[in-house]
């Protein structure tokens, strides 16, 4: 059987399940990065939510040093660290810290959104101006921090320098693909909550690639929702839970992570059934022959160089089965 020869990847915005609390979110948070690292996936990438009280993703980097510890090779990163929240000479500190420790597994992908409303993104203190206008300079102030000696300037991030810390640039919209290109950074986009602008992205991001010293061709990730179980029912069923977490976007609720159910129509109307539909119609869904046909799809139309899968579901031993299916069907098994 073909293989798609695809490395593929994990996102996990750390969420919390009915009937749990924060420390067992983070407690399975390291069990989902020991079991992917067994199956062999390439990174796996925690992400930056505040003031939510269903995800434990606020202290990014705190997360990503507790996987680093409970983890062997696997890459760990952020999906992303937010910029507007943070200064850039912080980050590279922290990022800088963790790659001394851990070498060669430390990622930075890197936001322009806050992740949280605005009231919140204040709270956070930053700064009093709009620092989203900053993110390019933010960027390029962090490329040159995990740079060599000899190109620092008078503030310096120890330990960071030198560490060349591989920089990722995410984007829900097209104004993330224009810097990705201009700068010859890899591209992620987060097709997995806003799939609206990917193909445009994605396009935009080809045509406009410079070569850098980092990349010598575009780099481009698309995250993407999988649900994979043994039949095409069960994985149907299994998405519910998913369902279920758009839902909460859609009405502004605050659910934790919830079972699945037997019938949505009794849990929706159809306007929010459109709205959930609309940011999570790039999903993987079904047994392994389907989801492989999807994928093959997927790649027959966007020929992307990784692929990162979040999967929201509700048994954890479901969800490394469906990041099993997912591998063995990059793998050609």
């Amino acid at each position: 059987m073909a293989t798609i020869h695809l490395p593929v990847s994990v996102l996990n915005l750390a969420p919390i399940r009915k009937g749990q609390g924060p420390k067992q979110a983070i407690d399975a948070m390291v069990d989902l990065a020991q079991a992917v690292e067994k199956m062999g996936y390439q990174r796996y990438w925690i992400a930056e939510h505040h003031n939510t009280p269903t995800l434990v993703s606020s202290a990014t980097s705190i997360l990503i040093k507790h996987t680093l510890e409970h983890t062997n090779h696997i890459r760990v990163g952020s999906g992303g660290v937010m910029l507007p929240n943070h200064s850039p000479l912080v980050v590279a500190e922290q990022f800088g810290t963790m790659a001394t420790i851990y070498p060669n597994r430390v990622d930075l992908g890197l936001g322009r959104a806050p992740g949280t409303d605005m009231m919140t993104a204040n709270a956070l203190r930053r700064s009093t101006n709009d620092s989203v206008y900053t993110f390019p300079d933010d960027v390029n102030a962090l490329l040159t921090y995990f740079g060599p000696e000899d190109q620092q300037n008078y503030v310096r991030a120890y330990p960071g320098v030198g560490t060349n810390i591989p920089i990722f640039i995410l984007g829900s919209s097209t104004d993330s693909a224009y810097l990705a290109a201009r700068l010859g950074l890899p591209y992620v986009f987060a097709s997995h909550f806003a799939p609206r602008y990917m193909e445009e992205a994605i396009s935009i991001y080809r045509d406009r690639f410079q070569p850098s010293e980092y990349l010598d061709k575009p780099y481009m990730m698309v995250c993407l929702n999988v649900i994979a179980a043994e039949t095409d029912e069960e994985a149907k069923w299994l998405a519910t839970t998913m369902q279920q977490f758009f839902l909460n976007v859609v009405r502004g609720s605050r659910n934790q992570l919830l079972p699945p159910v037997e019938n949505m129509d009794e849990v929706w109307n159809s306007m929010e059934k459109e709205m959930a539909a609309s940011m999570s119609n790039v999903t993987l869904m079904g047994s392994k022959a389907t989801v492989r046909q999807q994928l093959t799809g997927f790649q027959e139309k966007y020929n992307v160089e990784e692929l990162m899968a979040v999967s929201y579901i509700y048994d954890p031993e479901k969800q490394k089965r469906s990041y099993e299916i997912l591998k063995e069907i990059v793998d050609g098994k």
